[in-house]
């Protein structure tokens, strides 16, 4: 997350969420170190690098990384990772300007208060030549979580989530027009998420729900996602859209 309206909710389903969900973006961490140019030596910060993915693809890759997160239970991961997090949100960077030579937000972005102020403090920490890299869920048609998640929707008798702006087609080169900073490349690539039995899928779907949740929409969430299952599990194949770009 990014900024901290609910860091008390993200620290208390930190490890669940480490444990079942974080892996899902790798193919987006892959696919962004790529396109920004992230190799040995780059200083790399991660706005809202929860439990610390990123940040380890990009260390891998050879970066200086750091990372910011408001949620107290992801800094305790991912210091536990070895890795250097500072408690702060995007709109409120602790760095001089020109610091970094790549800013990323992964599964982040959308979090934040005001899109174009949180791009605009990204532009500020970023060294000149440097690179914003954010990547998010694609839009529900790409997604088959998303047929879980209206079937969930219905068991409550609620209306579903709308897509945010940021995950259709052009969302996020359009962000990153109105805070000034100029798309270079962008993409979608798949991300598909899996779960052994109906336990994790339903713990996946409902992460940080109570017991009675769990069983309320057990039902529910098994059903739809029938389609998904295989000799091994589930498999949902979904999306994640990403773009870079330069001040």
């Amino acid at each position: 997350m990014v900024d901290d309206a609910d860091a008390g909710g993200w620290s208390a389903v930190a490890a669940g969420w480490s444990e079942l969900w974080a892996d899902a973006a790798r193919p987006a961490h892959d696919a962004i170190i790529a396109a920004a140019g992230i190799g040995p030596g780059a200083r790399v910060l991660d706005v809202g690098c929860g439990s610390g993915e990123f940040l380890l693809t990009a260390r891998d890759a050879g970066a200086q990384v750091t990372g910011v997160d408001p949620a107290g239970g992801m800094r305790e991961l991912a210091r536990n990772r070895g890795l250097d997090v500072r408690d702060a949100d995007a709109a409120h960077l602790p760095f001089t300007d020109g610091t970094f030579d790549v800013v990323a937000a992964v599964n982040a972005l959308h979090f934040a208060d005001d899109t174009t102020a949180a791009l605009r403090e990204f532009a500020r920490v970023l060294a000149p030549g440097g690179r914003i890299a954010v990547a998010n869920w694609a839009e529900g048609a790409l997604n088959d979580v998303d047929v879980i998640e209206r079937a969930v929707a219905a068991a409550d008798e609620s209306d579903p989530l709308p897509d945010g702006p940021l995950r259709p087609a052009g969302g996020l080169e359009a962000a990153f027009a109105a805070a000034g900073v100029h798309p270079l490349e962008a993409g979608v690539v798949e991300a598909p998420w899996t779960a052994p039995d109906d336990e994790t899928l339903v713990r996946g779907i409902l992460l940080g729900e109570d017991a009675a949740a769990l069983d309320f929409f057990r039902a529910a969430i098994v059903e739809a996602a029938a389609p998904f299952r295989t000799a091994d599990g589930y498999v949902l194949r979904n999306a994640f859209r990403w773009a870079v770009g330069e001040v």
